[in-house]
């Protein structure tokens, strides 16, 4: 009569055992692999584009009006709400943050292979993913951004439609993908989940609801139309290749390799998955194909769009691991950690010659403008903004949003033609509105050269005289109106009238 209910018991005191050992191994490693995330100021723009959107959201700025991104708003929110609670002037609190986004990832991970193989797959699974989440140029791996804070809700969402847990798994794929579009892939494999278990009929709604209520919660948060167009509609330009089929590529291959350097000690056992046991876990091999797919999506191919293949490939390597012989594991796992090893050391040692850059273009800036002067970078580096502590001209960060260059494109298809949709007719209002006090061209010879467009070149001959020069950056200070007719020709100066045609008689007019 008694025995009945101890065995639940037993079974809760194993699984704490079993998570009190695990959780803080993984914590350590999760610490480990992302010390030099600590070591720099910045990894890449989209941190700086980030923390300039921060604070300007805290200056009572609204997202997807006078605060654009062709992003979802989370983590813009969540950057905002780190900087009200430690300040603005670092990102250590994300670093932190991005710390427990890996250290949840890699449990959720652990806790799926431990249902599904065991208490050896779960342990695995935890570690191989923390091993491989770097294994990519460090810019894009240390980086406290996107892919990093939209992988736990990947994870999440496969966690919870494995337990059949439909309307959670839908807000998981929501969170996702309001995180970064491309997160939304994880619903195929969940998706097939709710057919394989045959709940269709009672999950489907819960799913439906789940991903539907957070989206469009987000979208009343902010502004529906702007949410809409910014994250989905007003991206065609950006995501094509014309001109650029070499560059791309390139791209897409370079990272590919660095992938699977770092995965060395993955892929053997996921090939031989892929031959011998495909079909046991079809979700799997259904996620890393849906997340193939979202890197491939728009044609960009950055390093940091590689991050979310490695949750699949660290669970499906784990389950081919499972059923192979113990020193196959035990290869599989010190492969991958001097793999790390290795990134590691790149990430402490490499040098970032473009943050130094930005580092001296914002001393520059902030010595020659007053706190509460608006400024404009025109470059591709937001994080001059955010490290000269000055406020933007302009809601564009980048040259990018007003010239199709953020995708790093190096065809023709960049200019004022290829802008997102109505933005150069805001630009001109905000520079009638609230002048720059100082222009600083960094485009360095780049496409997008202002003497390549004709707003901003005439922007510069009408009211501004170059002040200086930083690592090839040029600072253009705003002249006074009553100065204007002594003002110097630049380089985007409008090129003098021609003089009129001489008379008949070989004197000009007006020279009687």
């Amino acid at each position: 009569m008694l025995a009945a209910p101890l065995a639940p018991a037993r079974t809760t005191v194993t699984r704490t055992a079993y998570w009190v050992r695990l959780l803080p191994f993984l914590a350590a490693l999760a610490c480990l692999t992302r010390i030099p995330s600590f070591t720099r100021p910045l990894w890449n723009p989209d941190e700086g584009f980030l923390a300039v959107q921060a604070r300007l959201l805290a200056q009572g700025g609204q997202l997807y009006e006078t605060v654009v991104d062709r992003k979802p708003p989370l983590l813009p929110w969540l950057y905002q709400a780190a900087f009200a609670l430690c300040g603005s002037g670092s990102l250590t609190p994300l670093r932190v943050l991005a710390v427990l986004a890996q250290l949840l990832t890699a449990a959720l991970l652990a806790s799926l292979a431990r249902r599904r193989w065991g208490d050896r797959a779960g342990r695995t699974a935890g570690v191989l993913y923390l091993l491989v989440s770097v294994g990519l140029n460090p810019e894009d791996a240390q980086a406290a951004t996107f892919e990093v804070f939209m992988l736990p809700w990947t994870a999440a969402a496969l966690w919870c439609a494995d337990r059949g847990r439909w309307g959670a798994a839908g807000a998981a794929v929501a969170a996702a993908f309001l995180t970064k579009q491309t997160g939304g892939a994880v619903l195929l494999p969940v998706a097939w989940l709710l057919h394989q278990r045959g709940g269709t009929r009672a999950g489907l709604p819960r799913l439906a609801a789940g991903c539907a209520v957070p989206v469009l919660g987000a979208a009343l948060a902010t502004d529906p139309a702007g949410f809409l167009f910014w994250t989905v509609t007003g991206s065609a330009a950006y995501a094509s290749v014309t001109g650029s089929e070499l560059h791309v590529l390139g791209r897409a291959l370079t990272n590919a390799v660095i992938l699977a350097v770092a995965s060395a000690g993955l892929l053997p056992p996921v090939v031989r998955a892929l031959r011998t046991a495909r079909t046991t876990a079809a979700e799997l091999w259904m996620w890393l194909a849906a997340s193939a797919l979202a890197v491939a999506l728009g044609c960009h191919f950055f390093g940091h769009y590689y991050l979310q293949l490695t949750p699949p490939l660290a669970l499906l390597a784990t389950a081919a691991l499972h059923v192979l012989p113990q020193e196959r594991h035990l290869a599989a796992v010190l492969t991958s950690a001097g793999a790390c090893a290795l990134f590691l050391g790149w990430g402490l040692l490499a040098p970032r010659p473009e943050l130094a850059h930005a580092e001296r273009l914002a001393t520059a800036l902030a010595h020659r403008t007053a706190p509460a002067d608006r400024v404009l970078v025109w470059g591709i580096h937001p994080e001059t903004y955010w490290l000269a502590g000055r406020t933007p001209a302009t809601r564009y960060l980048t040259a990018g949003l007003l010239t199709n260059y953020s995708g790093g494109r190096d065809g023709p298809r960049v200019g004022e033609e290829y802008a997102v949709a109505g933005a150069w007719p805001v630009f001109r209002r905000e520079m009638a509105a609230h002048a720059p006090a100082l222009v600083v061209d960094d485009s360095r010879g780049k496409p997008y050269t202002p003497g390549r467009l004709p707003t901003l070149r005439r922007l510069l001959a009408a009211g501004y005289e170059e002040v200086g020069r930083v690592d090839g950056a040029v600072l253009y200070a705003r002249v006074p109106p009553g100065q204007r007719a002594r003002l110097s020709p630049g380089p985007y100066a409008a090129p003098p009238p021609r003089p009129p045609a001489p008379s008949p008689g070989g004197a000009a007019p007006g020279r009687r």
